[in-house]
């Protein structure tokens, strides 16, 4: 038996932010990341959109890119004391995040993050508040998934949580507060979303409920990415929408191995943070070598490159096709190929490839990767990634 599950209500287009004036509440809390949202405007049009809908409104600013286990308890505690019954998430995907972990400590003060972090095992939430979610980037989906992803810099890992009950009840989809967002976020974002719609496409659990929105998710983020990237404003508003697609179906299909990697190695090493969607980009093309050595992953890649017009007369040069259109898109925008261009250094690589590994088999999204992976086949496949070498095996 399979379940498909997405916001009850979904509001796109320009001015849509404006549908926050039609939610009912008493009380709502606003959290987002940085200055980015107040410098436009969208934090004053939201506390003010908010007010007109008759709630009293308390803000909860600052959560930082890859929001900690300490911002998330700061902010559970700022709903404790507020007790509001609206949350309001705005900004990219960590703000997002992070207020729906603050949601579900929020109503189960008692819980703890490693229960949490036990993929579908969420108390029952909705018991204080219900949850909007309203995305300044195009790529994470968060407004409609199922996911979270909060990092315990004490232990260098992400902890991706997995949980129905954490979609949101309400999304917001406005393509202008993504107009202002820099190319080097548009790329790392963008090839999340493609990250998403694929790895959906070709996930365990795909249905065909899912795999007509990851095929036009990727179908727009081919169209639409490589212009958003260079400031068209029409393709900055596809790319939002591409993402949200891409989301709706790796929330309901779940995802593989690409993010499980990007899960253990995005605060791995001290040469610097990998951003999760350049993570994503650089393990997206390996990954797929790697999984379509699986005869049905390589027929489901091939039927991706098919759908999008690649070229190939065979399967496996239809998968050579997408991996080759992929790579062109991480040229065009200064992605780099391997973890050794990206700066991590080789000594450190090698001393932390074990653990890592074992931490990536491990993650919640290996599940639902095509194809199976022991910790030493990871091992290898790491390594691949850095050095830059052929995936074999």
């Amino acid at each position: 038996m399979g379940r498909f599950t997405l916001p009850r209500d979904l509001y796109y287009g320009k001015d849509s932010l404006e549908n926050l004036k039609n939610i009912d509440g008493k009380k709502a809390i606003v959290v987002s990341g940085g200055s980015s949202m107040r410098r436009g405007g969208f934090l004053d049009k939201v506390e003010a959109y908010l007010k007109e809908a008759g709630m009293e409104v308390q803000l909860f600013e600052g959560v930082e890119p890859d929001p900690s286990v300490e911002t998330v308890m700061k902010g559970a505690k700022a709903m404790t004391d507020f007790q509001p019954d609206v949350i309001v998430a705005i900004g990219g995907g960590s703000p997002i995040d992070a207020a729906k972990a603050m949601w579900a400590f929020y109503e189960y003060p008692e819980v703890t993050f490693e229960q949490l972090c036990t993929p579908f095992s969420f108390p029952k939430l909705r018991q204080k508040a219900k949850f909007v979610a309203i995305p300044s980037t195009s790529g994470t989906a968060t407004e409609v998934t199922a996911f979270s992803v909060i990092t315990d810099y004490a232990k260098g890992i992400k902890y991706p949580l997995a949980d129905f009950e954490i979609t949101p009840d309400v999304a917001i989809v406005d393509p202008q507060l993504v107009e202002s967002l820099p190319i080097k976020q548009v790329a790392y974002t963008g090839m999340d979303a493609l990250t998403h719609a694929i790895e959906a496409y070709v996930s365990t659990l795909n249905s065909p409920f899912t795999d007509p929105l990851a095929i036009k998710a990727i179908e727009m983020v081919l169209d639409y990415l490589p212009q958003s990237y260079k400031c068209d404003m029409n393709a900055r508003e596809q790319m939002h929408y591409a993402q949200c697609l891409a989301g709706q179906a790796f929330s309901n299909a779940l995802l593989g191995i690409v993010h499980s990697m990007a899960h253990k190695t995005g605060a791995a090493f001290s040469t610097g943070h990998i951003p999760h969607g350049c993570a994503n980009a650089i393990y997206l093309p390996y990954v797929i070598k790697y999984n379509a050595h699986e005869p049905e992953a390589m027929h489901r890649y091939a039927d991706i490159a098919r759908r999008v017009g690649l070229g190939g007369t065979s399967e496996k040069a239809q998968v050579n096709a997408l991996i080759a259109k992929i790579e062109e898109f991480n040229r065009a925008m200064n992605i780099p190929k391997t973890l050794q261009e990206f700066g991590v250094k080789e000594d450190e690589f090698k001393e932390k490839l074990s653990s890592i590994a074992e931490l990536a088999v491990g993650d919640a999204c290996t599940g639902s990767n095509p194809r199976s992976i022991t910790p030493e086949q990871m091992e290898k496949l790491f390594s691949c990634t850095y050095y830059g070498t052929e995936v074999d095996f």
